[in-house]
C-alpha cells in the first residue's frame, strides 16, 4: 500500500475542499491522471496523481475539506511512501479530570483578550454538545470556562439554528480576512473626483484602471508587497491589478496583468474575460495570483467611501464609490457636476501618509482629465 497525500499547494493554502472525484475505488490510473476536481484559492482546479496504480481507497467524500499532508489517496502495491501521517488519532478512552489547561484565543472574537482555561471535564461536555470553546465567555474563577457557560451557549446555538460551517470561496475569504486583519495596519484615505467632463461613452472601470496605472507610475510605493516577517518591501514595475468580483459563493479577486501597457478596450475584454471565468468557476488559479494593487469598484452596487481590506502581502486597494451628482461652484454660478467618491487603503508600515496622498492626487489628476 501507498498513500497519496496532498501536497503542499503553495502560496499559503493549506487546504481544499474536495467538489468531484475523477475515480473510484478499483480503477487502474495512470501517472498523471486526474484524480479529483478540488477548490482552493477560490478556483476549481484538478489533481494528478504522482504515479501509475490501483486506487484501493479515497479520503473524503465531495464537500469535504483536505489539509494539506493529509492522505487524498491509497494505492495498491509498493511505494516509496509507506507511512501514513498522523491525523491526531486517539485509540482507548479519555480520562475525565480536573487539570486546567489554558487556551490561546489569538485571533478568536469572544471577549477575552488573554486566554481562557477549560478542565477536561468541561471540554468534553462542549464536544458532545457540539460547542466551539472559543464562542463561550467565560464566568469561572481565574477566567475559567465552566459547565454552565457551555450549556448556555449550546441552548443559544439550538434556538438560533443549525451552524453551517463555511465552505469553499466563502471559508478561504473568511481565512483569508483574519490573516489580513492580523497583519496590516491599514489607513484609509478618501476624495471625489468630477468626472463630469467624460464622454457618455466612457467606461468607468477602464478609466478608473488607468488612472491606477498612471497613479502607480507617479507614486510607486502603493504598487508594491510588503513582507512582514523580513520588514521589507518589493517596489513593482509592473501594474497586475486585482479586481475584487462579488459573487454568491463569495470574494473572488482575478488579475489583470499588466494594465499599464493595455488600452481601454483590452482592459474591457480582458474584465469581461475574467468575470466570464470567475461565474463560471473555470478561471485557473495562477489568474487569482500575484496581483500587486487591487480595485474593488463596490460602488456599481451601493455607497459612497468604504475601507476595504489590503490583502498581504499587497499594500494598497482602490475603492469606488457610487457616482452621485453634486452642486459645485463654478465662475461665480452653481452647477450639478457627476462626483466619483474614491477610498484609497494602504498598509501604513510599507506606504507613508505623503506617499498615498500623492497618489490619490495623481489618480483624481488622471480621472477630471479631459481625454
Amino acid at each position: 500500500m501507498s498513500f497519496f497525500n496532498l501536497p503542499d499547494l503553495g502560496e499559503g493554502l493549506h487546504e481544499i475542499e474536495i467538489v468531484e472525484w475523477r475515480v473510484s475505488v478499483g480503477d487502474r490510473v495512470e501517472q498523471d491522471q486526474v484524480l479529483a476536481s478540488v477548490e482552493t484559492a477560490k478556483a476549481i482546479v484538478e489533481i494528478e496523481s504522482p504515479k501509475a496504480g490501483t486506487v484501493r481507497q479515497l479520503f473524503g467524500a465531495p464537500g469535504d475539506t483536505i489539509q494539506v499532508g493529509e492522505p487524498l489517496v491509497e494505492f495498491d502495491g509498493e511505494a516509496e511512501e509507506r507511512v501514513r501521517p498522523d491525523l491526531g488519532s486517539v485509540v482507548g478512552t479519555v480520562e475525565v479530570g480536573n487539570t486546567v489547561v489554558a487556551e490561546s484565543t489569538l485571533g478568536v472574537t469572544h471577549p477575552s483578550t488573554v486566554g481562557f482555561k477549560v478542565t477536561p471535564a468541561v471540554r468534553a461536555l462542549a464536544r458532545r454538545l457540539n460547542v466551539d470553546l472559543t464562542l463561550v465567555k467565560p464566568s469561572g474563577r481565574n477566567n475559567t470556562v465552566t459547565a454552565a457557560d457551555v450549556q448556555r451557549v449550546a441552548k443559544l446555538i439550538r434556538e438560533a439554528g443549525e451552524m453551517v460551517p463555511l465552505k469553499g470561496a466563502r471559508r478561504t475569504m473568511a481565512i483569508t480576512m483574519s490573516q489580513a486583519n492580523s497583519e496590516v495596519v491599514p489607513v484609509t484615505l478618501c476624495d471625489d473626483a468630477d468626472i463630469d467632463a467624460w464622454p457618455e461613452s466612457d467606461d468607468t472601470t477602464t478609466r478608473l484602471i488607468r488612472a491606477i496605472a498612471r497613479s502607480c507610475s507617479a507614486e510607486p510605493a502603493l504598487n508594491a508587497w510588503f513582507d512582514n516577517h523580513a520588514v521589507a518591501r518589493i517596489l513593482h514595475d509592473k501594474v497586475d491589478l486585482g479586481i475584487a468580483v462579488d459573487t454568491e459563493q463569495g470574494l473572488f479577486v482575478p488579475v489583470l496583468r499588466n494594465v499599464e501597457k493595455r488600452d481601454a478596450k483590452d482592459l474591457r475584454r480582458g474584465i469581461n474575460a475574467i468575470k466570464k471565468a470567475v461565474r463560471e468557476r473555470s478561471i485557473p488559479v495562477e489568474s487569482m495570483r500575484g496581483y500587486t494593487i487591487t480595485l474593488s469598484n463596490f460602488g456599481t452596487f451601493a455607497g459612497r467611501y468604504a475601507n476595504p481590506v489590503v490583502i498581504p502581502p499587497t499594500v494598497a486597494i482602490v475603492g469606488a464609490g457610487k457616482i452621485r451628482n453634486e452642486i459645485v461652484p463654478l465662475m461665480g454660478k452653481f452647477e450639478s457636476h457627476a462626483k466619483l467618491p474614491l477610498s484609497l487603503t494602504f498598509d501604513h508600515r510599507a506606504a507613508t501618509g505623503g506617499e498615498a496622498a500623492r497618489f490619490m492626487a495623481a489618480l483624481i489628476a488622471d480621472l477630471e482629465a479631459h481625454d
